[in-house]
């Protein structure tokens, strides 16, 4: 594939950080980059650090395909790529260690310990999927196929407990159940298994994204687990769009944190006050170069690139058309040269996202101090579910379907899971089918371009 020549040496040496491993309080007051399939990208994952996210998870990756990984370091730019037979399956670099944790596809407590101990001097934390409603996810009774098999789901965060260095976290990422009766007796079981944190996407298995998250059930949640004296966070999913929400997220649920998907998938920039705006000129221009600097492949910075969008303060929509036309027809990093004003400075991308994540005072999480450190019922500290457009456009620049305009869900047996006919069709990875096919570049249509949130 052609592309243009990294620098032969990165900026300067990366310093490793001097902190203290992750712990539960590491998990409380933040806003974390939630596991994307193909969008949470190692040049994703850095620009939501270098804008404000605490804590940022990988895509789930399964335990096999790890196993099955060779790891290599590049030495010009630190870059560590876990290679499948095609090519890197996960990549990742030094200086987002002591915020990734690494998402754990897995059936089987045995292949869960051994990928986690693979993977574990890459990042400071293990995540096991038992959310993601996709068939990719569920084969083998991995992801949301766990949530019915409570036995199973605890023997492997226990194992994982058990195994791991004290320094390595263990956390769950789960969907809600039908009865909140059952969802807590889970979390119980969950928060038992000696976990640091648990997230709760606020929708059940057989809902979908554009169906609006039941928020409103976690506040129950939340206080069980805070009565259960273990002092384990809970982290939120679902709904909410950046840092600008979270005293309206935190009114309605009372969680610990908040994990951003949609919108990050949207603007990667969204983790700050004052999210980019301009993508097109602001952030992709920058994203290219950066990936391209690490040798992120071209399907995966396009595709990602053109997820993003947000409001439009300065460029005409001709000019926005411009950038998506050239976007669009580009087959390589080469391709993208007018885009670029012909300038290929990866290395200063990389050089400004170090320094800005070696310029934190306080490593990770707590970034919500100031914003939600009131009491959650205090009326002055949390907006009103409702809002309308005009409001919300405020808040997420960019979003088009506020999350209270979506439609609630009927309520469907977790054994009869929806499957809508394009997301029967939707291709099993090489890593489960074992068929090294290489990924087509997605051409994004009007509602927008696929997504894969766990």
């Amino acid at each position: 594939m052609s592309r243009h020549p990294t620098p032969p040496l990165s900026p300067r040496p990366v310093k490793r950080q001097k902190v203290d491993h992750l712990t539960s309080e590491d998990f409380k007051n933040g806003i974390m980059l939630a596991p994307m399939v193909r969008s949470g990208s190692l040049p994703t994952r850095l620009f939501a650090l270098k804008h404000g996210a605490s804590l940022v998870w990988s895509p789930e990756i399964v335990d096999k395909a790890i196993l099955h990984s060779e790891r290599v370091v590049d030495p010009n730019t630190g870059v560590v790529s876990y290679n499948g037979k095609s090519g890197p399956m996960f990549m990742t670099h030094p200086i987002e260690k002591p915020y990734l944790i690494y998402q754990i596809g897995s059936a089987n407590p045995d292949l869960a310990v051994q990928a986690a101990k693979t993977m574990q001097q890459d990042v400071s934390g293990i995540d096991l999927n038992c959310g993601c409603p996709k068939p990719f996810s569920t084969h083998a009774g991995m992801g949301a196929a766990l949530l019915t098999n409570p036995d199973l789901l605890c023997s492997i965060l226990t194992a994982l407990r058990e195994a791991m260095p004290p320094e390595i976290t263990v956390t769950a990422k789960i969907r809600l159940l039908q009865s909140q009766e059952d969802t807590l007796k889970l979390v119980e079981r969950i928060v038992n298994t000696g976990v640091a944190a648990i997230t709760i996407h606020c929708r059940t298995r057989n809902m979908r994204p554009r169906e609006r998250a039941l928020i409103e059930r976690l506040r129950e949640i939340v206080h069980f687990v805070e009565g259960l004296g273990k002092g384990i966070a809970v982290i939120e999913n679902g709904d909410c769009v950046g840092l600008n929400d979270v005293v309206r997220m935190r009114g309605i649920t009372g969680a610990h944190s908040f994990m951003v998907a949609t919108a990050a998938e949207s603007n990667p920039t969204c983790f700050s006050r004052t999210p980019l705006v301009d993508l097109e000129q602001s952030l992709i221009p920058h994203y290219i170069r950066l990936g391209s600097y690490l040798g992120n492949i071209w399907p995966s910075t396009k595709f990602c690139a053109m997820s993003f969008k947000g409001s439009h303060k300065s460029l005409s929509k001709a000019d926005r058309k411009d950038v998506r036309d050239i976007l669009s027809h580009a087959k390589s990093y080469v391709d993208v040269d007018g885009l670029l004003g012909g300038v290929w400075n990866g290395a200063e991308e990389m050089q400004a996202i170090v320094s800005a994540i070696e310029a934190r005072s306080r490593w990770t999480g707590r970034v919500l101090d100031d914003i939600i450190s009131q009491p959650v019922d205090d009326p002055a500290r949390s907006e009103p579910l409702e809002r309308n457009a005009d409001q919300e456009e405020k808040v997420n620049p960019g979003l088009v379907t506020p999350p209270e305009k979506r439609e609630n869900p009927e309520m469907i047996t977790l054994a009869t899971p929806r499957q809508p006919p394009n997301e029967r069709m939707v291709p099993i990875p090489a890593m489960i089918s074992g068929r090294d096919a290489p990924t087509p570049t997605p051409t994004p249509g009007p509602g927008g371009v696929l997504r894969h949130a766990p």
